[in-house]
């Protein structure tokens, strides 16, 4: 196994990974108005959908960006539009905001949670293109991916006019092929099969999780100290406050950002390459 799990990145393909990155500079806050929130641990406060959040500013940048979790926004933070808010900004409503057009906010607060699914179907396929070891599905991604992405570009009818779960289903099915592929080949022998899984609060500490099916798991405190995750699929996993100090994580399938964001690690955690060690985990 190599230590980062994947062929390295080609310059095209770099790009396709920034335009997958929330861009909030060129976002009209979408996020904090088109999205309801509940007050509890993660937020600090009630909103309905469509309502500003009361620390949006007029520039549509956050007022406390940098005390989220001091202000108990802490669900704000491992939030991840993969891109779509500058998308449906700058792209579908072609850089005029809900502020200048309010004829078209309510439009553009629907458009936007389905750019936001379609633009995770294209990080995932994108990674996909990443898996040496699932070549044989690489031709198929990347048609999958070209059809998505021209979707992302067509007006707001077409998008909120699209069969998105088919769509998605489509697309699982070709993800779990490329998982498949790339697990068998990266740990050979058998592997653990917690897809779906309820572990909260499992004691996993220095588990030894190579190739493992975690898809879709429910990992929410779970101490997973030191344990060995390289190569596992971790699409959809829940690790919120998931003990992950020390743990290793290179070559992990499917690893988000927003997923090591609600998680606990520290400076010992291996992270994979193109995503960001976030800065509130401890020190080691």
């Amino acid at each position: 196994m190599t230590s980062s799990g994947s062929a390295p990145e080609s310059a095209d393909r770099a790009d396709e990974r920034t335009a997958l990155r929330a861009d909030c500079g060129n976002c009209f806050g979408l996020c904090c108005v088109a999205l309801p929130f509940a007050k509890s641990h993660d937020f600090a406060a009630n909103k309905n959908a469509g309502t500003p959040c009361h620390n949006l500013q007029e520039d549509f940048r956050c007022g406390i960006h940098a005390r989220l979790r001091d202000e108990g926004y802490r669900g704000c933070t491992v939030f991840d539009c993969f891109g779509a808010g500058q998308k449906v900004s700058q792209i579908t409503f072609e850089g005029v905001s809900w502020r200048e057009r309010p004829q078209t906010a309510r439009t553009m607060y629907e458009v936007f949670p389905v750019m936001r699914q379609l633009q995770e179907l294209l990080r995932y396929l994108t990674d996909v293109l990443d898996l040496p070891r699932a070549a044989s599905v690489h031709r198929e991604a990347r048609r999958a991916r070209t059809g998505i992405e021209l979707l992302t570009r067509a007006g707001a009818d077409e998008l909120l006019a699209a069969d998105v779960p088919t769509i998605r289903a489509d697309v699982n099915t070709l993800l779990l092929k490329a998982s498949e592929l790339e697990r068998a080949a990266a740990v050979p022998g058998r592997k653990k099969n917690h897809r779906g899984a309820d572990l909260m609060g499992a004691r996993l500490r220095n588990a030894d999780l190579r190739g493992a099916n975690l898809r879709g798991a429910l990992l929410v405190a779970a101490d997973l100290t030191g344990a060995d995750l390289r190569a596992a699929d971790l699409i959809g996993a829940d690790l919120r406050d998931a003990r992950i100090e020390g743990a290793d994580l290179r070559g992990a399938l499917f690893l988000t950002q927003a997923q090591l964001n609600a998680a606990r690690g520290d400076t010992a955690t291996r992270v994979p390459h193109g995503l960001d060690r976030p800065g509130h985990w401890s020190a080691r």
